[in-house]
């Protein structure tokens, strides 16, 4: 075989400071070039006087800065006579140098495989010789760039070997001249970026193979790519460029149907990734993802001339091609993983590679070393592996087998939940209405929680029902996932994290929530360890993440609140102490406990930079102004509503649902109150619990660590009392129900075991009786929470709470009242008024006018009493039917029938009804507020900013103060 003929083509724009290695490497190979030419894009830097000195003047020519590197190299091509089909072109960058041997051993490949015509070196960097950079290059179906290395990967040899690969890097690219000519070389319209990966898929599609040769080496700087120096070529962007140029050659090179397919992934990718880059607060990003999508939609001719251009064996191709290409779930794990970082606090992340992303160091705060699987594991592995996830699948387990009895229903209501109907629409349309046309009529502004339910259910496609069940029958393994998340940077070690988050989950608030129907306190059930995190974060956090996680515990304190209008003020005293506290602390207040705590926490993972945040002294001076924007958010969120709600103070105990005396225990008793059991219909004996509060005590024998057992103690004891205040305040007729400030306690007391539980290994090591003790506490502690799954299991759900409850408005009245006539339904000596159809839910806690409600209340008493002339008052308030509610007592339905007003239609043991024979006035709507509509404007922008400022951004290299420092200082 003839010697192969090699001509070299050195491209230089702005590249002196790397340029001088480049040409002294080309200069030592061990396998000499047969001609070198050189070519500088309006270099303002020197390189075209570096270019001439090494190869002369005639050998350099200058083109303009704007010029790609494709339209380089055919410049020169333009210029150099054809060598024959021996002749290959070796093209370099002026940041690529290559070994000396480069050369050589790429040659060496293609001779033994003759069908070889692309052949590309190993890339490492060039600042760390080691690191791995390329080993041949893929690519997704959305054009995402895959290089199958993982970040910072040291080159060790484990990737060696020739082998076949969809495309090679242009810096060291080794390609056959009449390869390159057949092809059309680099498109002019690539300048840069994505320009090799078009060529070698047009030179696979031709028939030839393209080879990573990994005995060859250069380094390369990656200078544009990295920013190093400023791009000419293109005025975008070069993160928008390269978005395009990624798209557009996917679009450009697959088959028909393929490029349908990944034009829909693209275009619903890229509208994922700008909403996370927006509320990321990475506009930039954000931009340059729509424009990039868009440049590709709005220029379809563009596209079809690309599509044209590459028609020959294109299809053929593509069957050897698409094995080569980032297999299918890799791009969903991407996707995957991109949104994990967003929820985790950290900027999504854009990737060059698979694996390119920042990822955590060993050690830092939430990392779990010891037990994530390695990183080659599929998506579906890495993600069961998790002992978080392997937590909630046990608690999911858990709550399906005693909600068995709730499974299947056609739907889910009683106790305080009303009987869940209707869809997202209903609910906004409920939400936003000035004059809400139910009941008696009301134009107060309706719950708060509506919208929330409503933004749930639009997101399970207009399912109210899909949104209520997860909320309140998911309640126990969201609140053990929200525990086992928040408590990380709190609890370090794993195993008692995971307890703390199991017990938290089954303690019986969350069961006896589930039992009564109380959507409200499982909502908060929910968000009360995120509630803990975000203080600790506002207590202890750089002043950026603590301003940030003020905005996201505001937002999620009116979440709260509008559930459960006692988590306000509850809360705000914890925030005003603890803020206060934190501010009054002397610098080594507490520190030595805290650290021994960590440490101790830690033996599994002690965190680098904890004793550096135990150096910085306490929290900083701005914690006093996030707190307050914490605080005030919320009231400024739900203002409309609260004014209506400051009107009759006595609500601000009561919940979302309905308030029934048969949910709440009358006379609860103390032992109740210390097992952290809120008393009412289907919660477990107080033996259940009696675990968590034994280990808690025995940790106030612990001589370390006081100011986390006085916080944890204060935490609960203050759950505990504002429990027993509220146990013992009765609101229209019925106990309040200490629900959330037990929830408060428990999770006190669960914190607590959690941060001392490393003590028991170190008891444990010490042998003898400390040994015995320790084991004890373990056993006992561990006794809480799978005794109160087992008891739930075993039982169920025990309450007034059934998957098929009832239609309370009889079928028959609501084909009667088709013109807006309403219904009272009359329930032993308690009445509603129903519009002709089930309320939905909050439309039972409007207030209506009291005048109204006291006549209209009269005029039933009337008619359950026997006493004539009711019947006019109902139908002046435009009820024309009355109905009773099963079970029916027949004595008052033969009251009833000797009403002469009133017409029996039905009766039987589900229910009765009546007409009235009275004509009924139908009642009109009262005016709206005209600032109702602005109110609402303001209401939806004041949401829009708190959950930008709220949503996590960059994150921060810096390390922070720890947060059980934090909540131990404060």
């Amino acid at each position: 075989m003839a010697r192969p003929y090699v001509t070299v083509i050195v491209v230089a724009h702005d590249g002196a400071r790397w340029l001088g290695e480049t040409m002294r490497a080309l200069i030592n190979q061990s396998r000499r070039p047969d001609r070198v030419a050189g070519v500088d894009n309006g270099s303002r830097d020197g390189s075209a006087d570096l270019l001439a000195q090494t190869l002369g003047r005639g050998s350099v020519i200058s083109l303009p800065r704007s010029t790609g590197f494709g339209e380089s190299v055919a410049a020169v091509l333009d210029k150099l006579p054809s060598a024959g089909r021996d002749e290959w072109i070796w093209l370099l960058h002026d940041d690529c140098a290559p070994d000396r041997r480069a050369l050589e051993l790429l040659l060496s490949a293609a001779e033994q495989d003759p069908k070889a015509a692309v052949l590309g070196p190993k890339l490492r960097d060039w600042l760390d010789r080691r690191r791995l950079l390329e080993i041949g290059v893929t690519v997704g179906r959305t054009g995402r760039r895959d290089t199958g290395l993982e970040p910072r990967e040291f080159d060790q040899g484990q990737h060696d070997g020739t082998r076949e690969v969809l495309s090679v890097s242009t810096a060291g690219m080794l390609i056959r001249r009449d390869v390159w000519e057949q092809a059309g070389g680099l498109d002019p319209f690539f300048p840069i970026f994505r320009d090799d990966l078009d060529l070698c898929w047009r030179v696979r599609n031709a028939g030839h193979r393209v080879l990573i040769v990994t005995s060859a080496v250069a380094w390369h700087a990656e200078a544009a790519a990295r920013r190093r120096r400023r791009i000419t070529v293109s005025g975008d962007h070069p993160r928008r460029l390269d978005r395009r140029n990624a798209i557009f050659v996917v679009m450009a090179n697959l088959p028909f149907r393929a490029m349908l397919w990944a034009l829909l992934r693209n275009v619903i990718s890229s509208i994922v990734r700008t909403l996370l880059f927006i509320v990321s607060k990475q506009p930039a990003n954000a931009l340059d993802e729509v424009v990039a999508i868009c440049s590709i939609l709005v220029h379809p001719f563009r596209l079809l001339r690309a599509r044209r251009a590459r028609r020959h064996g294109r299809k053929r191709g593509y069957i050897r091609i698409k094995r080569l290409m980032t297999p299918r779930g890799a791009a969903y794990r991407r996707l995957t993983d991109m949104v994990q970082s967003f929820l985790a606090g950290e900027a999504p992340v854009d990737s060059t590679g698979r694996h390119h992303h920042s990822t955590a160091a060993p050690g830092s705060p939430g990392e779990e070393p010891d037990v994530v699987p390695p990183p080659g594991a599929g998506a579906f592995q890495r993600f069961i592996g998790r002992p978080g996830v392997i937590l909630m699948f046990a608690l999911t387990v858990v709550s399906l087998i005693a909600e068995r009895s709730l499974l299947g229903g056609d739907r889910l209501g009683g106790g305080a939940l009303v009987p869940v109907t209707g869809g997202a629409s209903d609910l906004w349309a409920f939400y936003t209405e000035g004059y809400h046309d139910v009941g008696l009529g009301s134009a107060a502004w309706a719950p708060p929680y509506v919208a929330v339910l409503a933004a749930l259910s639009t997101l399970a496609l207009g399912k109210t029902w899909v949104a209520v069940s997860v909320l309140l029958l998911g309640s126990v393994p969201l609140a053990g996932a929200t525990a086992y998340l928040a408590t990380r940077h709190i609890v370090p070690a794993v195993p008692a994290r995971a307890w703390a988050a199991g017990t938290y989950a089954l303690l019986p608030v969350g069961t006896g929530a589930i039992a009564a129907g109380r959507v409200g306190t499982a909502v908060v059930f929910v968000l009360v360890p995120v509630y803990a995190w975000l203080c600790a974060r506002l207590l202890s956090g750089e002043p950026r993440p603590s301003r940030r996680a003020a905005w996201g515990l505001g937002l999620l304190l009116a979440v709260g609140t509008a559930f459960v209008p006692l988590v306000y003020p509850l809360f705000a005293v914890l925030g005003v102490l603890a803020a206060g506290g934190a501010r009054r602390r002397p610098r080594s207040a507490g520190r030595s406990d805290v650290r021994d705590s960590v440490r101790g926490a830690g033996r599994g993972g002690v965190r680098d930079g904890v004793r550096g945040g135990a150096d910085k002294g306490g929290v900083r001076g701005g914690v006093a102004g996030s707190m307050g924007i914490a605080l005030a958010v919320p009231p400024l969120l739900l203002l409309p509503w609260l004014v209506d709600l400051l009107g009759d103070p006595g609500r601000l105990l009561l919940e979302a649902g309905l308030h029934d005396p048969a949910l709440v225990d009358p006379s609860l008793p103390a032992e109740s109150l210390l097992a952290i059991s809120p008393g009412g219909p289907g919660l477990p004996p107080f033996w259940v619990t009696a675990g968590l509060v034994a280990a808690a005590l025995a940790a106030l024998l612990m001589r370390r660590q006081r100011t986390i057992v006085a916080v944890g103690w204060g935490v609960a004891l203050y759950g505990v009392l504002a429990g027993v205040l509220v146990s013992r305040i009765t609101v229209d007729g019925a106990r309040a129900w200490p629900g959330v400030p037990l929830a408060i306690a428990g999770a006190g007391l669960v914190v607590l075991v959690g941060l001392t539980a490393h003590r028991l290994t170190e008891l444990r090591a010490g042998g003898g009786l400390r040994r015995l003790g320790a084991t004890a506490v373990v056993a006992v502690a561990f006794s809480t929470p799978l005794l109160a799954a087992g008891y739930w299991m075993a039982g169920g759900v025990r309450g007034p709470l059934r998957g098929d409850a009832p239609d309370v408005m009889p079928a028959l009245a609501a084909a009667r009242t088709t013109q807006g006539e309403r219904t009272l339904v009359i329930k032993g000596s308690e009445f509603t008024v129903l519009h002709g159809r089930i309320p939905l839910i909050g439309e039972a806690k409007l207030p209506a006018d009291q005048r109204t409600r006291a006549r209209v209340g009269a005029a039933a008493e009337g008619l359950v009493g026997g006493r004539g002339g009711d019947a006019a008052t109902l139908a002046q308030q435009g009820i024309g039917m009355v109905a009773l509610a099963p079970p029916v007592s027949f004595e008052l339905a033969r009251t009833l029938d000797s009403q002469p007003s009133l017409q029996r239609l039905s009766l039987s043991e589900s229910g009765g009804l009546w007409r009235l024979a009275e004509p009924v006035t139908r009642v009109p709507a009262q005016p709206v507020s005209v600032l109702h509509v602005p109110l609402l404007w303001a209401q939806g922008a004041f949401l829009l900013v708190v959950v930008l400022l709220a949503s996590p951004g960059r994150q921060r290299q810096e390390a922070a103060e720890p947060a059980g420092m934090a909540l131990a200082g404060a």
